[in-house]
């Protein structure tokens, strides 16, 4: 039987976007569900069912092993996010200025 180094498991696209081999899920996503919402790896394999167990698997163990650089590059990623929503909430796509205008005669509309 042969293992797989750890690295064989993950696309390194850059510094700021580590994907699952065969896969556009990024490590991100797989700890998010593990550090921040306390869920099982199973239960994490079953949300996500285009990997697989092992994957979930390897992916905590990429984080232990790395643990300070992984916990820099998540908070990178809670940031980014963090600035995106920002963004869009202060000019957000013209296609999210209509649907709230409709939203706003439909109500208006039922009150009537």
């Amino acid at each position: 039987m042969s293992t797989k180094n750890i690295a064989e498991y993950f696309n390194f696209l850059s510094s700021e976007d580590i994907r699952l081999k065969d896969s556009r899920i990024g490590i991100e996503t797989i700890l998010y569900e593990y550090i921040d919402c306390g869920r099982s790896p199973e239960e994490i394999a079953q949300i996500y069912q285009t990997i697989s167990l092992e994957q979930v698997y390897a992916t905590i163990l990429y984080y232990l092993q790395n643990k300070e650089t992984i916990s820099n590059y998540m908070k990178s990623w809670i940031e980014h996010g963090h600035r995106i929503r920002e963004e869009q909430r202060l000019n957000p796509p013209p296609v999210s200025e209509k649907l709230r205008q409709l939203r706003i005669e439909r109500q208006a509309n039922v009150k009537i």
